[in-house]
């Protein structure tokens, strides 16, 4: 059992992979919605308007999907060319299916992305000087 006030890894992936998964099994088609003017977003420049893009993540839209802790990564065509795309965790925004409109809006939790739970080291201590844990909370998104 963890001690109260630990801190935990991101939860956003595990709810990304788990909505993504929820579309495909439904037969639907998983999009992203992106901000695009996150450091570390790789889409083609034409794709993005006003800071954002979105993009299909369907498997037969994509290739090498890949959405581990720290990024989502595929290969997809634009306009006619297969590129790479590279979207950090906290610069995806939503997903949802096209058909639907149903998903999910992923919440801003303020943590780093890492590779896993073991990987986030110690968080700061009451001896550490660091910042005292933040408290809880809970936002409703409609």
């Amino acid at each position: 059992m963890s001690e109260s006030g630990a801190a935990m890894s991101s939860n956003r992936p595990y709810l990304l992979r788990a909505i993504n998964e929820w579309i495909n099994d439904n037969g639907m088609t998983p999009y992203l919605l992106v901000d695009a003017e996150r450091d570390g977003v790789q889409v083609p420049a034409s794709a993005v308007k006003d800071g954002r893009v979105v993009l299909n993540i369907a498997p037969r839209a994509v290739a090498q999907l890949l959405i581990d802790n720290r990024e989502v990564r595929f290969m997809a065509r634009f306009g006619g060319v297969s590129q790479a795309v590279i979207v950090p965790m906290p610069a995806v925004l939503a997903i949802y299916a096209q058909e639907t409109g149903q998903g999910m809006m992923l919440p801003d939790d303020g943590i780093e992305p890492s590779d896993g739970p073991d990987d986030t080291g110690p968080g700061p201590g009451p001896d550490s000087g660091g910042d005292p844990p933040k408290r809880s909370h809970l936002r409703v998104v409609k």
